[in-house]
């Protein structure tokens, strides 16, 4: 893959590409594989951050996104989407009061694992003549936010259940402590394991008369199993949309649409080339970008400008100039760090996307 000869003259590298033809077959593949599984599928769009990307998963069927930061669901609704999860807890009064203003334009559904948490929303969503969809995290493995047994839970849901301006619907966990197991019989045990911890928590719940609609799981490192577990309701899987290293490596199976394209600024020597492109443009902390189409050269390095190009064999030769394609590392900590992102279909620019959901943290 390349677009050097159409893109040289009117696009300054470094830059962010998509390959709009892969990323669409990626999306519906995904949307396919979701109904046929029989979930529903919220994508999240916490690496991906455009909201005319989220909107085609959802023109595809998808239910909805999912949100990491109240800031993100702030512009998808600007953009008309209307149905978000934040898979987030979100405790500070002033952010809570523009989760109750953010709600009356779309149905905007929060995680919770706290009962002060959700006392403030009560209250607030009350004194702003709102109701907010609660949604209760728990732990099954990756040891950050949610709660910690079904006894908990079931304290919690009550009391959700008996608040004014809070609503009940379900019941979300993460199995992100699986993705990076290589052995894929074990994955799928610890995953199964995980998820059916928050699904039997889940029938308790409703054991208690207690309104569960959604069980809420399955990012794209694991979709693949805890689609086809019984009892969960919708996957929030939606890296694999783009697609990048990462996922390649922890099994995903759409294709990579996500790239990176840089200049060679130095040749120093015949196995040593410097490209315009470091850890500000694309990142390293999953796994490292890969080169495309030059079997015989490896990014070996980022510094925060340049990147650094091995050439095992001398007849690979590059010249200063020569632009390159990289496969994206990890898109989660790529795309964020740039303005735009360049949508090509064949070796034409058809959109120019402006990352508006960049620098959204609060």
């Amino acid at each position: 893959m390349s677009l050097n000869h159409l893109l040289n003259s009117n696009l300054e590298t470094p830059f962010l590409w998509a390959d709009l033809d892969i990323m669409e077959s990626n999306i519906s593949c995904l949307a396919k594989y979701f109904k046929e599984a029989g979930v529903n599928w919220r994508p999240h769009i916490k690496g991906i951050k455009i909201p005319d990307i989220a909107k085609a998963a959802i023109e595809k069927g998808a239910v909805g996104i999912t949100c990491a930061k109240l800031s993100e669901a702030e512009v998808m609704v600007s953009a008309g989407i209307k149905e978000i999860l934040i898979a987030n807890q979100i405790v500070d009064l002033v952010k809570i009061t523009r989760l109750v203003r953010l709600n009356k334009g779309a149905n905007v559904m929060v995680a919770v694992d706290n009962p002060k948490n959700v006392d403030d929303i009560s209250n607030i969503a009350q004194e702003q003549g709102g109701e907010i969809n609660l949604l209760i995290e728990m732990n099954i493995g990756m040891n950050r936010c949610g709660v910690s047994s079904p006894q908990i839970a079931i304290k919690l849901a009550k009391q959700i259940n008996n608040s004014q301006g809070t609503r009940l619907r379900g019941i979300m966990g993460w199995e992100g402590h699986v993705v990076g197991i290589t052995d894929l019989q074990l994955k799928k045990e610890i995953c199964i394991s995980a998820v059916n911890s928050l699904v039997n928590t889940s029938k308790l719940l409703k054991a208690e008369g207690l309104n569960i609609s959604i069980v809420s799981c399955g990012g794209s490192g694991s979709y693949t199993i805890t689609s086809h577990i019984p009892g969960v309701t919708e996957i929030q899987a939606g890296g694999a949309i783009l697609g990048d290293i990462t996922y390649n490596q922890w099994g995903v199976e759409t294709q990579n649409a996500l790239f990176i394209q840089a200049s060679v600024i130095s040749c120093p020597s015949s196995d040593r080339a410097i490209i315009d492109a470091g850890f500000k443009t694309m990142s390293k902390d999953v796994f490292m970008p890969e080169l495309v189409n030059h079997p015989n050269v490896q990014l070996v390095d980022l510094d925060a400008e340049h990147g650094y190009l091995n050439i095992k064999d001398p007849q690979n030769k590059l010249a200063i100039g020569d632009r390159l394609d990289f496969i994206v590392g990890y898109g989660d900590s790529t795309t964020f760090l740039h303005d735009k992102l360049i949508g090509v279909r064949g070796e034409s620019v058809d959109k120019i996307w402006t990352i508006d959901a960049r620098g959204k943290l609060t």
